[in-house]
């Protein structure tokens, strides 16, 4: 027989269990750290290397030239 779709009471069900198996203060957590996860999944199958983008950002400082405090614009 094939599995029906989880509708609301039982997706409330398993909340209720997962909150009464780790606790109030470690549910939090736990989402942080699978929400990361997700979307360091999501960034790794698009092919980006750096989930937070600082390769790219460290490419366009080190492309700036340093200004003095004596030059102006014009």
């Amino acid at each position: 027989m094939l599995p029906t779709p989880m509708g609301g009471m039982e997706l409330l069900i398993i909340l209720v269990i997962i909150l009464l198996f780790f606790g109030a203060k470690r549910v939090p957590e736990l989402g942080r750290s699978l929400g990361k996860g997700v979307r360091e999944l999501r960034q790794g199958a698009a092919g980006e290397d750096d989930p937070r983008g600082e390769r790219s950002r460290s490419k366009e400082v080190a492309g700036a030239t340093p200004r003095s405090s004596g030059e102006q614009d014009l």
